[in-house]
């Protein structure tokens, strides 16, 4: 897993609740359920289990692999469009390219980070790049769905490409803990994701054995996903979680805590989590398909938006390599 990692963790910035923070109990836990999208990959959907109240401000996290693709087995999301919303596609292992029909694009992997805003509309692809499809490889990565709130649906469509560099890295305060800062803010430390809506979302790798105790903004929901690895959440009667399953924390108290177990798979050198919260909008939701709005009659506004070529097209490709 190439996400960026320090070579001497110990000399991060440490992050820690204050003294006398209150951590957070555990709501639940869930399994994402399996399903297909694009031209037939296999995702992991981690909200599908919950209710989405918990999830507000965010509509669905899509966990894809990791997976070992053959040669000319990698498959991708051909063109197709968004409106109302965000799509923040974090890579782990592989690459995957982005073009779309405001002028966005590139490829993204080991660690990057591509946030599209999809804003009054847009339409974009996502796949796999050439040498990854002749030559196969491993694959692994997120999509995160940021709803927008009903007076930023309407914003012009933008995109931004955040390598791995460009990422805040923390500590835990024993030092078995990096975290990676994608967007929003932990313990006075930002990440370069420019939002709408206020969110905090990051990526942790906790060793075996160790503990992750990280503030949280009491205004803000909780939220854990395992991408590999198995422990534990919550400090009082903290409940067991592990790869595919989505830990909700309760809305009381001042920081969540995460513990990896002792002993691991062997090919899981540390448990691997993604830590998300951010202000409710609380606002209706109408969803179809690639379009969330607040009624069905801007749904049906986009339907024909769409259909009648108002949300732009993809420019023909160049002869330039897609690599």
């Amino acid at each position: 897993m190439p996400a960026v990692t320090p070579e001497d963790p110990l000399a991060l910035p440490r992050v820690a609740p204050r003294e006398g923070s209150h951590p957070r109990a555990v709501a639940g836990v869930a399994d994402a359920v399996v399903g297909l999208e694009g031209e037939g990959f296999q995702v992991r959907r981690a909200f599908a289990g919950i209710d989405l109240r918990y999830a507000d401000p965010f509509l669905l996290l899509d966990h894809m692999g990791a997976v070992e693709y053959a040669p000319y087995e990698a498959k991708g999301a051909p063109d197709h469009p968004h409106r109302g919303f965000e799509t923040v596609t974090y890579m782990l292992d592989g690459k995957i390219r982005h073009r779309d029909s405001n002028g966005g694009g590139g490829v993204i992997s080991d660690g990057a980070t591509q946030w599209m805003t999809a804003g009054a509309g847009i339409v974009h692809s996502e796949m796999p790049t050439e040498d990854l499809v002749v030559g196969g490889g491993l694959f692994h990565g997120v999509q995160l769905w940021v709803n927008l709130p009903g007076a930023s649906k309407w914003n012009p469509p933008r995109y931004q490409d955040i390598s791995a560099a460009k990422l805040s890295l923390l500590a835990s305060e024993d030092g078995g803990s990096v975290l990676r800062v994608i967007a929003g803010e932990i313990a006075g430390s930002g990440g370069p994701g420019s939002t709408f809506t206020p969110i905090t979302y990051a990526h942790a790798s906790i060793a075996p054995g160790a503990r992750l105790r990280v503030p949280w903004r009491a205004d803000f929901n909780g939220l854990v996903y395992v991408l590999s690895g198995h422990g534990s959440i919550g400090a009082v009667d903290p409940a067991p979680i592990r790869e595919g399953q989505l830990g909700v924390f309760d809305l009381t108290g001042d920081h969540l805590e995460v513990r990896a177990d002792a002993a691991q798979d062997s090919h899981v050198p540390a448990l691997e989590v993604l830590l998300l919260g951010g202000a409710p909008i609380r606002e209706p939701i109408s969803w179809y398909g690639p379009f969330v709005m607040n009624t069905r009659e801007e749904i049906l506004q986009a339907i024909e938006d769409y259909q009648a070529g108002r949300m732009g097209s993809i420019p023909a490709e160049t002869s330039e390599a897609s690599q």
